[in-house]
């Protein structure tokens, strides 16, 4: 699948920071039974690359991709252990050549206009905007709309149930990227039972806003 085709499976990508390998298999049934079927598990731990692994094979209805690739060996490790895409916070030159050469989908972060022209001069349909409240939020992107139609646009960071529908309302933005489907207490606790009415809930509730 192309980034924008993964972009479009549902209207919020769970950004996943998994701490014990144990929870990566119950958490990813809980979020795709809600309706969640792309999940973005972040490399920050030491065991996100197995968790990315167990999940793909414990969980062939979701779409596994790996978060906060920074270089070359993140998105060689991460293809290895099974991810269909990848995310960045960035897009610094070397990553974009690692990421061209090897054919992974890659979103690559943008902060700016002048970021997200460059990055889709490098041929990206899909661009992060990160960290999205922190740079400007909808403004930024309502702003960027005009002169910048044909960049589509996956706000991440400060974004919640409140104002992801304000987000999926403009043209340029096909998904937003959140964590609050899948709160750190609640992965802690084991309780999928809530992840699984979170994932239902912003399902029901984003859904009519995706375009």
């Amino acid at each position: 699948m192309t980034p924008l085709e993964i972009c479009r499976l549902a209207p919020v990508i769970p950004v996943l920071t998994v701490e014990r390998i144990e929870d990566a298999i119950p958490l990813a049934r809980a979020l795709v039974a809600g309706g969640l079927l792309v999940l973005e598990v972040t490399l920050r731990t030491d065991c996100a690359l197995a968790a990315i692994r167990a999940m793909k094979d414990a969980v062939p209805d979701a779409v596994i991709g790996a978060g906060t690739l920074r270089n070359a060996r993140d998105v060689e490790a991460c293809m290895k252990a099974g991810a269909v895409f990848g995310v960045s916070p960035g897009g610094p030159a070397g990553l974009i050549a690692a990421v061209n050469a090897a054919g992974l989908p890659f979103l690559p972060g943008c902060a700016s206009p002048t970021e997200a022209m460059t990055l889709a001069d490098h041929g990206f349909e899909v661009v992060k905007f990160f960290p999205a409240e922190a740079a400007g939020g909808i403004p930024m992107l309502k702003s960027m709309a005009g002169p910048l139609p044909d960049i589509t646009i996956c706000p991440t960071g400060g974004v919640g149930l409140a104002n992801a529908p304000d987000y999926l309302k403009l043209p340029n933005v096909a998904v937003v990227g959140g964590s609050w489907v899948a709160p750190m207490d609640a992965i802690a606790r084991g309780d999928w039972e809530l992840i699984e009415r979170l994932s239902r809930e912003a399902v029901a509730a984003l859904a009519p806003f995706q375009s």
